[in-house]
């Protein structure tokens, strides 16, 4: 038995015009794409293709279906034959027959009850008594009643049993297993929400699967701001949008579908009349809802907050989103005021100060260069290089081989107009190929493929090494230190992927702990780092005997060498490349000048890796003594 819900979940990864496509010729028209019908002869189209809604439909034989239905009717499979088909094309494995899966869709239909009557509760709490503190917020954002209304708010009491009276007809199991109730061992089970102002999270169908709290008592540091629901069987935070299912009707409308950071952004446009709004949820962007977004729009605008939170979110997704770029499908940037949210910016300017940015939003190679342009001062030809080896870094995750080569093209003519501005030339005219040059005049030649491919090396990035496997580690274990160094991670090109990880979950704002950090790594299927990946380096922060000043002193001056290693191994492959091209005294000077400057760099590495065991050995040295 096939569940409803893997159902939905296989048409929701497929595109429909391309399962059409593949054997009848479809034309673009507007949103949708039209073809004379394969079901009756016809002269003229009347078939359409709608990716948005998920179907097909003949206006001329009334032939209607998904792309299920496509595969039985037109091509003539049995429904399994057709599913099978499909899942390989979705990279989705079809369940094998279990006696036990009529049980398994009850139970889930049962946690939809669960979700409902959850609903109606903090709904009846917030118009209550208890409920004051949180319609007095809700005021001071100006939400009026019908916006209170239509999005669903509620409250949830400062107590961990209240739920569980109040929903005591279902039980136990299932309010913890729909994310309501928390089960700690030695513990009794307790609400997860308290005293929060809370939002149903809605699937596309309209149909509550989480919830997502705001706390409402500035004083407890010690709780996130902001709670959602836990992964459960009905809610997966990677593959939802929140306020989807409303977004959807209206980005059909005007065109455009508009992601921000948080649901309260999305309520605070939608109540300023802009409805085509949804937000991740807790995480930053992923492929899942990237895609998710295509399926309403070709170029979706991201608009974050203008905090350095913000910002670096923007630039995750633009990374997620550059290995699946595909024809007419990309995203676009709004560049906030500093310090802004879309919501700050409405109140203070009105409406149409956002209805402006929006309008100015900047496109995915516009965003690409400017951050990685002003990530950092450039003053050096190291500085030029990395900023080189950032782009062509980003370049080399691309997918399609024709996105992937106009991008090359335009980041590197954009790089080569800021880097190298034209100026009079110092050759007169090209030398006498059979005239033996001067003393002290040097011979230009063509590159070899052995340079090109020095150059390529060094401006690729993402190898797992011993520095960077072992600046992972000591992060893992001073978690602590990560909000010190999220700029400087996001900014630095070639690290370690597990890095995103640990970024996800700073941004995420939750407590950052080893364990759970660990945990996390884990379940996103990413190794731990292993003590072989950096045996060689013996860093204090990664020793048993360290305080955590002197761990944070460490850390900063090995996160140094990692930001500074990209730039300077770029800078001397292109000298070098330079050299045979040019074959002149000034650019032997400067690949010499970055060859001591690599040489001073492992100095630096290996006494900065070892000075920690040297003091362990004299310590023990002289203990014996």
């Amino acid at each position: 038995m096939l569940s409803p819900q893997w159902l939905d979940e296989l048409r929701s990864r497929l595109t429909l015009s391309g399962v059409i496509g593949r054997t009848t010729r479809l034309t673009k028209a507007g949103r949708e794409f039209k073809a004379c019908c394969p079901f009756h002869n016809e002269k003229s189209p009347s078939f359409t293709v709608n990716d948005e809604k998920g179907f097909y439909h003949c206006f001329g034989c009334g032939a209607h279906g998904d792309a299920i239905r496509w595969m039985t009717d037109q091509r003539g499979l049995s429904f399994m034959d057709a599913v099978k088909e499909l899942a390989v094309e979705a990279g989705m494995e079809v369940p094998a027959p279990d006696p036990q899966a009529a049980q398994r869709a009850e139970k889930r239909d049962t946690l939809y009850d669960v979700m409902k009557a959850a609903q109606d509760w903090f709904v009846d709490n917030l118009r209550g008594a208890d409920g004051a503190a949180a319609r007095d917020y809700l005021q001071s954002r100006g939400f009026d009643a019908h916006t209170m209304e239509r999005f669903g708010f509620g409250y949830a009491p400062e107590s961990k049993q209240a739920l569980n009276r109040a929903l005591s007809r279902f039980p136990e199991a299932q309010l913890i297993e729909a994310g309501l109730r928390i089960a700690v061992d030695g513990r009794d089970p307790y609400d997860r929400f308290r005293g929060r102002l809370m939002l149903p999270i809605e699937d596309a169908r309209g149909r509550v699967i989480a919830f997502g709290g705001r706390i409402l008592d500035s004083g407890k540091t010690d709780a996130p701001k902001y709670l959602n629901s836990p992964d459960t069987p009905l809610f997966d935070k990677g593959r939802t949008l929140y306020n989807l299912h409303r977004a959807a009707p209206a980005a059909r409308q005007s065109g455009r579908m508009i992601v921000v950071e948080g649901y309260m952004d999305v309520i605070a446009l939608a109540a300023a009349g802009i409805e085509e709004c949804v937000a991740p949820l807790g995480t930053a962007l992923t492929e899942q809802q990237i895609e998710l977004l295509w399926r309403q729009v070709e170029t979706p605008i991201l608009c974050f907050d203008g905090d350095a939170a913000g910002q670096r979110a923007a630039m995750r997704a633009v990374g997620r989103a550059l290995p699946m770029l595909k024809p007419a499908h990309s995203l676009q940037i709004v560049t906030m005021p500093p310090g802004l949210d879309p919501d700050d910016l409405i109140a203070r300017e009105g409406v149409g100060a956002l209805e402006t940015k929006l309008r100015e939003a900047h496109s995915l190679v516009d965003m690409l260069w400017t951050a990685e342009r002003d990530a950092i001062p450039l003053n050096t030809p190291e500085d030029k290089a990395g900023l080189k080896a950032r782009l062509l870094a980003h370049v080399e995750s691309i997918a399609e081989q024709d996105i992937r080569s106009l991008y090359r093209r335009d980041l590197l003519d954009r790089f080569s107009s800021f880097a190298f501005p034209k100026r009079e030339s110092n050759w007169t005219k090209r030398p006498d190929w059979k005239q033996k040059p001067a003393f002290g005049q040097l011979q230009p030649r063509t590159s070899s493929p052995e340079n090109i491919s020095r150059l390529r090396r060094a401006t690729d990035g993402g190898s797992r090494d011993a520095l960077s496997s072992a600046i992972l580690a000591g992060l893992i274990r001073w978690p602590e230190e990560i909000a010190r160094h999220a700029d400087v991670l996001a900014r630095t090109p070639g690290v370690d992927s597990r890095f995103s990880c640990l970024l996800d979950c700073h941004d995420s704002g939750g407590p950052l702990e080893s364990g759970t950090l660990s945990t996390i790594l884990i379940e996103q299927g990413l190794e731990l780092p292993k003590p072989a990946e950096y045996a060689g380096l013996r860093f204090g922060f990664l020793g048993a005997e360290v305080s955590p000043a002197e761990a944070a002193e460490e850390l900063e001056q090995a996160l140094g060498l990692l930001v500074q290693r990209p730039a300077l191994d770029a800078a001397l492959a292109e000298a070098t490349v330079r050299l045979d091209e040019e074959w002149s005294d000034e650019a032997f000077a400067e690949q010499q000048r970055l060859r001591e400057r690599k040489l001073e760099f492992d100095r630096r590495l290996g006494l900065m890796a070892t000075k920690r065991e040297a003091v362990s050995d004299g310590s023990a040295g002289d203990s014996g003594r």
